[in-house]
């Protein structure tokens, strides 16, 4: 029988240090992507597994499950993940939570330590589109991934999403019926999932309505604060303005409140917002937000107990399958009221 593969064998062939192996493996250092990718090579050839890795493997499994978050500091992620967590805790498993700070590149690390046998399965949240690594990867760890929250297409993985579609059409249908019809939406990245759906219910909602909207009365932004305050600028500069606006993400319309804030536009007295996801501290803000809900803490315990049930040989449902969607429900508060102006 060969010899084991060692940590000294790895470095040598990655032509790296073995501290550089390491820090790598362990997710604790930064390496250009043609470093990581001679590492990540260098582990498949050899078959390489730590030393206490092995020892759990000899009993057939890692007793540990993955999710990966694009920002553990975003409060929709830690929530989800903390979720997760306390249900795969409850099932014995341990829990390894990785932040790729919506990188593909560490996205695809975190995928290596599952093909590497760190952990039994992962529960995989991105939100990017896939520039077509992802995919392949998924694919070949069927039976150990589960997608929840956004999409990544061209998969058969089991996936849990929520009914985006709808939820723009809540939030939209919200604002007409308080009056509006000049209606623009801050949406996240225009090709991923969510936001498309999002917007396609936003769509509908003033179609209904029989309500025409500039093109430039939608704008892509992405799910975070400081970029979504740019967006709103260019909004809040248009003549004539809107009088409300759908925001993709409670992320989103913080930054359309700070953007606001900043020009002397009072919300909801000269525009109205409502955002979406349903944060805790939606209830804090002045005004407090109107938002749509998401079940974020369904979405973890749903996800990780699916991916338990496929990892003990119980939940083997064949794949392809359609995704499963939860349903989503407007909260109104403080941030919408009728438009002031005649001519809205």
């Amino acid at each position: 029988m060969p010899d084991k593969a060692t940590i000294s064998d790895v470095a040598r062939s990655a032509g790296v240090s073995t501290t550089a192996v390491s820090r790598w493996l362990n997710g604790s250092i930064r390496l250009p992507a043609a470093t990581g990718e001679r590492i990540r090579a260098a582990v498949s050839q050899l078959g390489y597994l730590p030393h206490a890795q092995a020892r759990r493997l000899s009993r057939g499994k890692a007793e540990a499950i993955g999710v990966i978050v694009p920002d553990i500091a975003n409060p929709f992620f830690a929530l989800l993940a903390g979720e997760a967590e306390r249900t795969a805790v409850a099932a014995g498993y341990d829990v390894v939570i990785w932040s790729s700070r919506n990188r593909i590149e560490r996205e695809l690390a975190c995928l290596d330590r599952l093909s590497a046998g760190y952990v039994d399965g992962i529960l995989f949240i991105t939100n990017h589109e896939d520039d077509g690594r992802l995919a392949p990867r998924i694919r070949a760890a069927a039976g150990k991934v589960v997608i929840i929250d956004e999409d990544v297409p061209q998969t058969e993985a089991p996936k849990i999403f929520v009914d985006n579609d709808e939820g723009g059409y809540l939030a939209t249908r919200h604002l007409i019926e308080h009056g509006h019809r000049r209606i623009a939406h801050i949406g996240g990245p225009g090709g991923v999932m969510s936001a498309i759906e999002r917007a396609r219910g936003w769509r509908r909602a003033l179609e209904e309505s029989d309500i025409a909207l500039p093109a430039d009365w939608r704008i892509c932004s992405e799910y975070e604060i400081e970029p979504a305050r740019g967006a709103s600028a260019r909004l809040l500069s248009l003549s004539p303005r809107p009088t409300a606006v759908f925001a993709g993400s409670d992320a989103i319309a913080l930054g359309f409140m700070r953007a606001a804030r900043e020009r002397g536009v009072r919300i909801p007295e000269d525009i109205s917002l409502v955002g979406f996801d349903g944060m805790p501290i939606n209830e804090l803000l002045n005004p407090p937000l109107t938002s749509i809900a998401q079940p974020i803490e369904s979405l973890g315990q749903l996800g990780a107990e699916r991916l338990i049930a496929i990892i003990a040989g119980a939940d083997a449902a064949p794949a392809p399958e359609k995704p499963k969607r939860l349903s989503v429900s407007l909260v109104a508060r403080g941030s919408v009221a009728p438009p002031r102006d005649a001519d809205h």
